[in-house]
């Protein structure tokens, strides 16, 4: 069931859900948190069709916050609500309101939002693009208990780490992190066969990916041995490789789909996995709402420690050293301090 609404109030919304819950016969709210999603005209669509899909595990109130900007300077001054109201069927599993905010209005969107959250339940906001600097700091952003960004969404995403460390709050959080949870976890497995430690690890990718740069990032924060970022043609991440006092323990996936795992001494095993589409990455993110402190780690390890250098060989972080780059196009290497060789899963 949909309801259009035209120059209207957060009050004349509430009305709404509740009329259109008695209409369908479920008056009860059964829903466990509401997300917000700050998108555009362009990307509401996708994005509210992952958060509808993510609603089957997670239940919720969905606002859709979209700016729409006005083409003359009278209707710029001009402050105006419209809403679709969408229960049932059309609403995944929970509700769903799409505002659009015209004028004045815009710069007020926590006014129009906050009296639509659901009473003493979690809120999320997720931005898919256009994420501000400081999630944290964003009016909207001031709402949640969990602030959902994506770098790869960004002009320059390897660059946008770097702002991301410097304003990380806590409850802030990447599904370009959350991309590389089945690679942190099969690769945590991978050592806990093996009584070794690790000497050099190399994480190969496509270039500008922000996923490939928190890998690398977390392996050299939790493992503290030299890190390499080499470049493929992708999809994606594509290998991790590492060094140990064992032999080679070697991560492959050439194709965005299936991995071939090698560790020495043992039979090479196939490996699922698959690029996971953005509906599987919210789910994930709505499942714990806690900071997440591996994430923050391995963020404030530094991109600047991974930055990208041109020419045959790669300085070495901290030491101003060189590693060799034969076969890449670039290789970057970080090099922090002595720790217990033992990655952890999130």
């Amino acid at each position: 069931m949909k309801i259009d609404l035209t120059d209207t109030t957060s009050s004349k919304i509430n009305k709404a859900l509740v009329q259109g819950r008695r209409a369908i016969g479920t008056p009860a709210v059964g829903m466990v948190l509401t997300l917000v999603l700050v998108t555009d005209e362009e990307n509401q669509y996708d994005a509210l069709k992952a958060a509808n899909e993510a609603s089957r595990e997670h239940p919720s109130r969905k606002l859709v916050v979209v700016k729409r900007v006005s083409r003359s300077p009278r209707d710029r001054a001009k402050a105006r609500l419209d809403a679709e109201v969408r229960v049932g069927a059309d609403a995944g599993t929970g509700e769903t309101v799409v505002l659009r905010l015209y004028g004045e209005v815009m710069d007020h969107a926590q006014s129009v939002v906050l009296p639509l959250l659901l009473p003493d339940a979690p809120v999320v906001v997720w931005w898919p693009v256009g994420a501000p600097v400081n999630p944290a700091k964003d009016a909207l952003g001031r709402l949640a208990q969990r602030r959902v960004t994506d770098t790869y969404a960004a002009e320059n995403p390897v660059a946008e780490l770097s702002a991301r460390a410097d304003a990380y709050t806590p409850g802030d959080t990447d599904l370009a992190w959350t991309r590389i949870t089945p690679w942190r976890s099969m690769v945590a497995a991978a050592l806990d066969q093996v009584a070794c430690d690790v000497t050099a690890v190399e994480v190969e990718g496509e270039e500008h990916n922000p996923s490939c740069e928190l890998l690398a990032m977390w392996l050299a924060d939790r493992l503290h041995v030299p890190v390499k970022r080499s470049v493929s043609k992708g999809p994606g991440l594509t290998a991790v490789r590492m060094e140990t006092t064992c032999g080679p323990i070697k991560l492959d996936r050439a194709d965005g789909s299936l991995a071939t795992l090698s560790i020495q001494g043992q039979p090479d095993r196939a490996v699922a996995l698959k690029r996971r589409e953005t509906s599987e990455l919210i789910a994930e993110e709505l499942r714990r709402l806690d900071p997440d402190d591996t994430y923050a780690s391995a963020l404030r390890f530094g991109v600047d420690r991974l930055s990208d250098v041109a020419g045959p060989a790669s300085k070495t972080a901290g030491d101003g050293g060189t590693a060799g780059t034969a076969g890449t196009k670039h290789a970057t290497t970080a090099t922090p301090a002595a720790m217990p060789k033992k990655a952890e899963s999130k």
